[in-house]
């Protein structure tokens, strides 16, 4: 994924089509049930050190779903939009990358690939999160895409990588 869209992205398409039915679709291309709720708006940062020792961070704003049992409910984009506004101290003005968190049988805190607007709706395509080793280089492992979303290993060269076998990994 290139450029995930952002949180400014989406308040501008949501203020573009106000009447907007809006739509969750999920990796397998089901959605998320139609009278789902937005019930929290964050702004989410992580600290981490990966693997090889070097320290990150990474910031999105995270919209949690909740889907209850008031089926005739349905969300509109220019209701989300007002939610946005309300949130918009916590997210800082910020261009963050979208993150959708919604329960189906487990818990999953999907990355937004897409929003478009589409014949009256505001389709989100939400893709699977995927682990990746962020010091392939140091570690002696190698990640291949293999296709949309979907990242493949393979194991690198045995070389100098403090992973190496007899390395002592980092």
């Amino acid at each position: 994924m290139v450029n995930p869209p952002h949180v400014n992205e989406l308040m501008a398409l949501l203020g573009e089509h106000p009447e907007a039915e809006l739509t969750m679709r999920l990796p397998d291309g089901e959605s998320v049930p139609p009278h789902f709720h937005v019930t929290e708006v964050g702004r989410v940062r992580k600290d981490f050190i990966d693997c090889g020792g070097t320290v990150r961070g990474s910031t999105h704003c995270q919209l949690q779903l909740l889907v209850a049992s008031d089926v005739d409910h349905r969300l509109r984009a220019g209701k989300l939009r007002k939610i946005l506004e309300m949130s918009q101290p916590l997210l800082k003005g910020e261009a963050l990358p979208l993150v959708v968190e919604h329960e189906d049988g487990r818990t999953i805190a999907f990355p937004v690939t897409e929003i478009a607007a589409k014949e009256g709706k505001i389709e989100f395509q939400l893709a699977l999160p995927h682990p990746a080793c962020l010091a392939a280089d140091k570690c002696g492992l190698a990640f291949e895409e293999s296709g949309v979303n979907d990242l493949v290993f393979s194991p690198a060269p045995a070389a100098s990588g403090c992973c190496a076998p007899g390395g002592g990994c980092c």
